[in-house]
């Protein structure tokens, strides 16, 4: 009896996914897990299975502002872990792996571990995520397993020279591995504008709208996947005319979520437009780019904004995406959901997260 009442309490704790939006639309696709909140889906294929390295949202209130945290940005988003969704093939049984890595077994973080992101090379995985040191900056850390589901074990310092948030990793042709990263507003990138962490610095994106626009960063990791091998340089976005975008094209500009996917000799960068709600591509002919603005990939969830994962397998494309479905449009507490992506002569075909 006493099981059966667990087991009860169990079921009634978890989320509910609604079928419907509040517009009215049928969802495109149903959350990968409903039994806790995942984010910011950092998708890839380890040894032929599919592995979603995803943040853990959970309920409660935002953070306090106290000293070192009075500038402090986007405290309602509380996540101290990671998990791991994986799953033999698209569409498959999703199982998931809880606490891969909680913030208080790494040595220097003090609270929010945001966006992750993971690699594999020469038998080690590796764990990249932001989370903010004591001082209440950004940084960003790297953890190692024997395993691509943990659980892993964090370096005791972040990777010298980094800051901000959304780390993604990309592993070239050659063996030549690259960490993008960067975001807007709370992710703190426009606090280190002048080169060195402001913590009076503006909360948000303060240029002008003729004024050219933040970009994401981009360095070359040293041959252990462990630290920078050169100092980061921005990963220029630009217009069909080769003109650096500007701060005011918000349905363009960059604001979050770096991923970088290579198509036969194009290096695909997708990102997060931010205020726009927009998932959009840029692409160039090498991994620093220039990369030129080439459209839409997802358009407008249930949220606030999305944050994106793009993979190939079995000779088809597929987005992992997140939106609010299960809180009921409550933005800190997200969903991981996917679906097929497909590409028209090179060109990505808009992804409506409502209909079919």
């Amino acid at each position: 009896m006493r099981w059966r009442l667990a087991v009860l309490a169990l079921i009634a704790a978890m989320p509910c996914a609604a079928q419907r939006a509040p517009n009215g639309r049928p969802y495109r696709s149903q959350p990968l897990v409903a039994s806790t909140y995942t984010a910011d889906p950092a998708a890839h294929v380890f040894g032929g299975r599919i592995y979603v390295y995803a943040s853990h949202d959970v309920r409660g209130p935002p953070l306090s502002d106290e000293p070192p945290f009075q500038n402090s940005e986007g405290n309602s988003f509380r996540m101290t872990d990671f998990v791991v969704l994986s799953m033999d093939r698209p569409g498959g049984p999703v199982t998931l792996h809880t606490n891969i890595l909680d913030i208080k077994d790494v040595p220097w973080a003090s609270r929010q571990m945001w966006a992750p992101d993971a690699a594999f090379r020469d038998g080690t995985y590796y764990l990249y995520f932001p989370a903010k040191d004591r001082t209440g900056a950004f940084r960003i850390g790297v953890a190692t397993s024997a395993s691509p589901t943990g659980p892993f074990a964090a370096r005791p310092q972040p990777i010298k020279g980094s800051y901000s948030i959304d780390p993604a990793a990309f592993v070239d042709d050659d063996g030549a591995a690259y960490l993008y990263f960067g975001g807007l507003n709370g992710g703190q990138l426009q606090k280190w504008a002048n080169g060195a962490f402001d913590p009076d610095g503006p909360a948000s994106d303060s240029r002008g709208k003729r004024d050219r626009a933040f970009m994401p960063m981009v360095a070359r990791l040293t041959p252990d996947m462990l630290e920078f091998a050169e100092p980061p340089r921005e990963a220029v976005i630009v217009d069909e005319k080769g003109k650096p975008l500007l701060a005011g094209d918000e349905a363009r500009r960059f604001f979050e979520g770096s991923w970088m996917n290579k198509v036969g000799s194009d290096y695909v960068l997708t990102y997060s437009t931010g205020t726009s709600h927009l998932l959009v591509h840029a692409v160039g002919k090498s991994p620093y780019g220039p990369f030129t603005y080439k459209g839409v990939v997802l358009k407008p969830v249930e949220g606030w904004t999305t944050h994106g994962s793009v993979i190939r397998f079995d000779g088809r494309w597929w987005l992992f995406y997140a939106d609010s479905q299960l809180s009921g449009g409550q933005t800190p507490l997200r969903n991981v959901k996917l679906t097929e992506l497909f590409l028209d002569g090179g060109t990505i075909r808009p992804v409506d997260p409502f209909g079919r």
